[in-house]
């Protein structure tokens, strides 16, 4: 959708334009997927087109409320798709901007990492853990937004809360430790220096590959820091997706929140690998996305401010 300049709209779509990155960001953390949460937040506005506007006192509750529901029916219907997915479903990428990276909190809830937990949960948790935990609505905003009892929602809240600092323990190394621990490996790696990426994995570390049955990739999650060394030292020696090497362009950027990088060839973005660390820096994750369908969103260019507040 092509969007009018902010000086060019009436008052109505004025209100709307403020609040599109509040909504956008709400929508993406609830759904995993840029496409759809753009497709939501359209729906939003249609919504908003149609309201009697007159009637709303607080327009962020209001449109807040209007995105997580539509994001939520969204995300029901896309669960049995999920289900049956060829090999592990990982999040649609997104770039991101250095503002987001500067906000640790914004930069965590939406990291590859927290986006894969939160798919654990069920969509209801999952938006209501959304709301609370990053956006700080009340429980009765989001009792209103989706369409439960307060004490429904403070329960949801509770279990969701538990369910993640459960799996999600915030013990992540620093900022620029990642950046530094990114960019040995992106080296090590166009290197095939194998020693290098060695001193650079946990011992027990796993690589999660998403294809989507589009493109060659590992079913399963490959695990070991040695298994996963051998795989990255050979990405200079072989030929993927059809590329050769010397075709190949890797490039380090900002990917949901965290220091990433996206492979491209000369006419087309071939994937993009996230990382997760522990406290001393080394890398314990690996997200490879390389289904073209989640690409989009890199391919584009456009980059998201996706801060909290």
């Amino acid at each position: 959708m092509t969007r009018p300049a902010p000086s060019s709209l009436d008052p109505d779509q004025q209100v709307f334009h403020q609040h599109r990155r509040l909504l956008f960001s709400v929508a993406y953390r609830v759904l995993g997927s840029a496409a759809d949460a753009e497709d939501a937040v359209q729906d939003a506005w249609l919504k908003w087109s149609a309201a009697d506007r007159s009637q709303v006192a607080d327009p962020r509750a209001y449109l807040a409320r209007i995105v997580s529901n539509l994001a939520l029916e969204r995300l029901r219907s896309a669960r049995h798709q999920r289900e049956v997915y060829a090999g592990p479903w990982l999040p649609e990428p997104i770039l991101t901007t250095g503002d987001t990276a500067e906000t640790v909190e914004d930069a965590e809830s939406v990291s590859m990492a927290m986006l894969v937990v939160l798919e654990t949960l069920s969509p209801l948790e999952r938006a209501v853990f959304v709301l609370k935990e990053v956006f700080d609505f009340s429980h009765a905003e989001i009792a209103e937004a989706v369409e439960r009892s307060e004490a429904a929602v403070r329960q949801a809240a509770h279990r969701a809360r538990e369910h993640v600092r459960a799996r999600r323990p915030r013990f992540t190394a620093d900022r620029s430790r990642q950046r530094e621990v990114t960019e040995r490996f992106f080296t090590a790696a166009l290197g095939g220096d194998l020693n290098a990426l060695l001193e650079l994995l946990s011992p027990d570390v796993t690589l999660w590959t998403d294809g989507g049955g589009k493109v060659r990739q590992a079913m399963r999650p490959v695990t070991g820091a040695a298994t996963v060394a051998a795989w990255f030292a050979a990405i200079g020696t072989v030929t993927y997706q059809g590329v050769s090497p010397a075709e190949m362009r890797a490039e380090l950027t900002e990917i949901n929140g965290g220091p990433g990088v996206v492979f491209s060839a000369p006419d087309r973005v071939i994937a993009t690998l996230t990382f997760d660390f522990d406290a001393t820096g080394r890398i314990t994750t690996l997200h490879n996305v390389a289904n073209p369908d989640k690409l989009q969103a890199i391919t584009q260019g456009t980059t998201h401010d996706i801060r909290a507040h």
